[in-house]
């Protein structure tokens, strides 16, 4: 069992994007979830999930549980450590410099040697107390795949968790390096690297799978999924877009070194089409994603826009089992016309006059 600590924002979207890196997820506090199994090398690439933790055992947010967990615990390792501990939001109140000192106290009783800048093992702590907001299905506490771990609780119920775990994959925080006004090519209302890195994630994007994002814009959700190993194919019906995406698609995925995430940089094709008649074969990608045109901020010169979006969902359910599709509004019921299952939703404020809407679609 391995505990995963999300990012603190929105937790339901957070483990849904966690489904991509990791088996079983269930949330199990605000900030929190566990999971039944993970691959490190897609925990690097995750955005809403900062760490996952070889679960040690778990207890009520407050540091006599924590004690008495770490002193309960069988431990089968040999080397150095060092203790972590987060308090999520400062939730519980625990002070958290005392949490390391003492539970690293504990540790060295047992014959461990600590070390503070290269620990062998890194023991992490995370306190947690609060109450359980409803996701967008109305659930407090959800499964994502499958596992179990406990009886599901209402949403509104107060929980005082601590979890200690021995750390196993952290996720690369490098996405301020990709700004959007810091690429070669920009135009406002281009999405943020995490965000993309999200979505790209929800599509499918890995290794050896090929992510299609056929309204590409500037390229941003195409250089996260190849900077997670995915090939990536870009499409625009904007000439100058096309060849602005090349251009950041060139600049982060052409380089000889691996990603900051440690895997090969995924290959890249761009060029200028319409995302209602895509130049594809029937199943020839793995995901595709977009970022839909906003009605007020948008000029669609061929189109209405509720055309071109039924269209380009119909022509995403031809090539490809899932889809992303990120929006100013719902489009829910042209995805379910287009022949596709809505299997999540989310709403990501973006400030007060925008909220993107996320959706993850799956051939039924």
């Amino acid at each position: 069992m391995y505990l995963l600590e999300l990012g603190g924002e929105d937790d339901a979207f957070a483990a849904r994007e966690a489904a991509s890196a990791a088996t079983g997820i269930r949330r199990i506090a605000p900030g929190l979830a566990v999971a039944g199994g993970i691959v490190p090398e897609r925990v690097r690439g995750l955005a809403y999930t900062h760490r996952a933790s070889e679960l040690l055992g778990r207890g009520d947010a407050d540091l006599a549980s924590a004690r008495a967990v770490l002193e309960a615990a069988s431990i089968d390792r040999e080397g150095s450590v060092a203790v972590r501990a987060t308090d999520v939001h400062g939730s519980s109140g625990v002070r958290t410099e005392r949490a390391e000192r003492e539970l690293g106290q504990i540790l060295v009783d047992r014959g461990f040697a600590v070390d503070l800048d290269e620990p062998d093992h890194l023991l992490r702590v995370v306190f947690s107390e609060g109450v359980f907001e409803a996701d967008a299905g109305g659930n407090a506490l959800e499964r994502v795949g499958g596992e179990d771990d406990g009886p599901e609780r209402p949403a509104g119920e107060h929980v005082s968790v601590c979890a200690l775990g021995w750390l196993a994959a952290e996720s690369v925080r490098d996405f301020g390096t990709r700004h959007p006004t810091d690429k070669p090519f920009f135009q406002p209302g281009s999405m943020d690297p995490l965000l993309a890195r999200a979505v790209a994630n929800l599509a499918g994007a890995r290794a050896g799978a090929t992510v299609l994002d056929p309204m590409c814009g500037t390229g941003g959700v195409l250089v996260e999924a190849g900077l997670v190993g995915a090939d990536v194919i870009g499409t625009d019906a904007q000439a100058k877009m096309a060849r602005g995406a090349r251009e950041n698609l060139r600049h982060f995925l052409e380089r000889d070194e691996p990603s900051p995430t440690g895997l090969e940089r995924g290959s890249w094709h761009v060029g200028r089409g319409d995302a209602m008649r895509l130049p594809l074969v029937d199943d020839a990608v793995d995901g595709v994603v977009f970022d839909a045109p906003y009605g007020r901020q948008s000029k669609i010169d061929t189109h209405r826009l509720e055309d071109l979006v039924s269209g380009a969902l119909a022509e995403a359910h031809r090539v490809a089992p899932r889809a992303v599709v990120v929006a100013d509004r719902s489009w829910a019921g042209e995805a379910r016309a287009a022949g596709w299952e809505l299997e999540a939703s989310f709403e990501r404020r973006v400030h007060q006059s925008l909220t993107r809407y996320v959706m993850v679609l799956e051939r039924r």
